[in-house]
C-alpha cells in the first residue's frame, strides 16, 4: 500500500500545476469589467466543497457543485452542448 509520501511523489507537481492555472483562471477574473455569470458562482461552490470535506469524498463534492441535478428532462433543446455549471437562477 502505497505511503502519503508516495502519493507526494507521485502527484504532487501536477496537483501544483493545477492549483497556478486555478490561480491564473481567478486572476485573470479579477482583472477584467463586467459580471460573471452562474458559472462562476459554481466554481466558487466547487472550490469551498473542496476545501471542507464532508460525508462526500472531495471529488464527488466538486463534481456535485458543477453538476445539474434536476431529473425532469426539458421539452426541447435549445443548442446541443453543456455549460459546465448549473445555472441556479434559472431553476437548475
Amino acid at each position: 500500500m502505497p505511503s502519503k509520501q508516495d502519493i507526494l511523489d507521485l502527484y504532487f507537481m501536477d496537483a501544483r500545476c493545477k492549483l497556478i492555472d486555478i490561480a491564473a483562471f481567478l486572476d485573470r477574473m479579477d482583472r477584467f469589467d463586467g459580471d460573471a455569470d452562474y458559472r462562476f458562482n459554481g466554481f466558487h461552490e466547487a472550490l469551498d466543497a473542496m476545501l471542507k470535506p464532508g460525508e462526500q469524498s472531495r471529488a464527488q463534492a466538486v463534481l456535485n457543485a458543477l453538476s445539474d441535478q434536476t431529473v425532469e428532462p426539458i421539452p426541447k433543446a435549445i443548442i446541443q452542448g453543456a455549460f459546465g455549471a448549473p445555472n441556479k437562477q434559472a431553476g437548475n
